[in-house]
This record gives C-alpha cells, sequence and structure tokens, in this order.
C-alpha cells in the first residue's frame, strides 16, 4: 500500500477574507439583485394602469388590432433595477458572476412560492377571515391565496423567461465587449438588455396566458407584449446614466487598480 501524505492547505482568515473588498461588493451585488427578482416576481401579480397612475386621460393605444390604456405588472417596477444589477456584475464579474447569481435568484424564487403554497394551505384562524373586513376584504384567506397564489403557469412562464434572458443578456453582453473592448458601456449594457427582454417579455406572456388556461388570442399576447418591452426598453436607456455613475462609484471603492483588474478578468 502507498502511504498518502495529507498536506494541509493553507486557511484564510475568515476575517481577511471578508475584508476583501471586491468579495464584499459581490455579496452586496447578488443579494441586491436576487431580492429585486424575488419581489417582482410576487408583487407581479398586481395588474396596475399608467395612465391612472399617472393622473392623465388614458393613451388608447392601438397595437395589433388592440386598443385601451396601458396596464403593466407592478413587478416591472422592480425589472429595470434587476437588469442594471445584471450590466454590472457583468461589468466586473463576468459570465461567471451572473451566471451564479441568476441561477441563486430562480431558486429563490421557487423557495419563496413553495412556502407561499404552504402558507396558503395552512387552515386559517376564525377571526382572522374577517379581520380585514372593515377595509373591504371580506374573506382575508382568499384574498392571501389570490394574491400569493399565482398559477403554475405564470410562474413557471416567468422562471423560464428570466433564466433564458439572463444567459442570452450575459452572451450578448461579452460579445459586444469583445468587439468594441473597454469603450461604450452603454452599448453593451443596452444592446444585451434588447435583446434579452425581446425573448423575456415574449416568453413569459406566451407561456402564462397562451399556452396556460387563458388562452389568449394571438393579438393580444402581441400586444400586451410589445407594449412591456417598449417599457423595458425605455427603462433600459433612462438607466444609463445611472449606470455609469454605479460603475464609477465602484471604481471608487475597489480603487483604480483593482477595479481594472476585475474588468479585465471578466472580460476573459
Amino acid at each position: 500500500m502507498n502511504d498518502t501524505t495529507h498536506i494541509p492547505l493553507p486557511s484564510i482568515p475568515t476575517s481577511r477574507l471578508l475584508d476583501d473588498r471586491a468579495l464584499r461588493l459581490f455579496v452586496i451585488l447578488a443579494a441586491f439583485f436576487c431580492v429585486n427578482a424575488v419581489l417582482a416576481e410576487f408583487i407581479g401579480v398586481k395588474i396596475f394602469a399608467l395612465e391612472d397612475t399617472l393622473g392623465i386621460a388614458p393613451l388608447q393605444w392601438n397595437l395589433f388590432g388592440q386598443s385601451g390604456s396601458l396596464s403593466f405588472t407592478a413587478g416591472t417596477l422592480l425589472w429595470p433595477v434587476v437588469f442594471l444589477m445584471t450590466d454590472v456584475v457583468n461589468e466586473f464579474y463576468g459570465r461567471r458572476g451572473v451566471r451564479l447569481i441568476s441561477w441563486l435568484a430562480a431558486g429563490l424564487i421557487v423557495y419563496g412560492f413553495l412556502f407561499a403554497f404552504a402558507a396558503i394551505s395552512l387552515a386559517p384562524a376564525g377571526w382572522w377571515i374577517k379581520a380585514a373586513e372593515s377595509q373591504g376584504v371580506a374573506d382575508y384567506q382568499a384574498a392571501f391565496a389570490a394574491v400569493f397564489g399565482q398559477g403554475l403557469w405564470t410562474i413557471g412562464g416567468s422562471l423560464v423567461a428570466f433564466i433564458v434572458g439572463q444567459l442570452i443578456d450575459v452572451a450578448v453582453f461579452h460579445r459586444i465587449r469583445d468587439v468594441t473592448g473597454e469603450k461604450h458601456v452603454w452599448l453593451r449594457a443596452t444592446g444585451s438588455t434588447a435583446v434579452s427582454q425581446l425573448v423575456d417579455s415574449f416568453v413569459v406572456l406566451y407561456i402564462a396566458f397562451v399556452l396556460g388556461p387563458q388562452h389568449w388570442p394571438t393579438s393580444l399576447f402581441l400586444a400586451v407584449s410589445t407594449v412591456n418591452y417598449g417599457y423595458k426598453m425605455l427603462a433600459a436607456v433612462l438607466m444609463i446614466p445611472l449606470l455609469y455613475l454605479v460603475r464609477r462609484s465602484i471604481t471608487r471603492y475597489l480603487g483604480e487598480r483593482r477595479a481594472e483588474q476585475l474588468r479585465l478578468e471578466a472580460a476573459q
């Protein structure tokens, strides 16, 4: 028998590990990314009217034979933040960083919905059912189930669209980066969002509302998807100055040399 020599690996004190600013930054970005992605899924059950929210007359858009006011899911308020976090992680931590936080967020979304369904199945206390009756909620249990018990088609569509969109985003981002180098940060950020959200905006609604039990007609599916995509692209363009501001702040936090090192490694 051959003797196996066990060579102890050098240990890194936890305090020193957490002192690494690049590591701490990644943890903060990942946490912010994940909480926004999970919240967007949960609040997305609410549909709001943009014109009524802004206090203006309905625009009465007409697309593919469909007309009406501009209606969006409440989750659209948070998705631009997710896009921004994706671009920042892409910039400093590369493909592996984006894939890691994307799969982590998807796992947390599934985890959250599993416990939401578990909470719905719990027998409600008798007094709690009528607890919000004075606020116009006759049955608190029914309201809770309606809000948190989103259909499996909606959840499935959102998850598939989210993962596919993120994988496309990282691929397009680095393809543009390969061509332009470190110049034109806005181009790779907006370009990757344009392609990934074109897929995301149509896939999620197709799975949830065309393949799902509601069976939307093609005209309605195309109209709503186009409006949602237009909103996301407008938000992506408006957030370009914020992207540069966040990039500059991170460079200041890490130091020019460390930030440059991360960007070079991320581009590999």
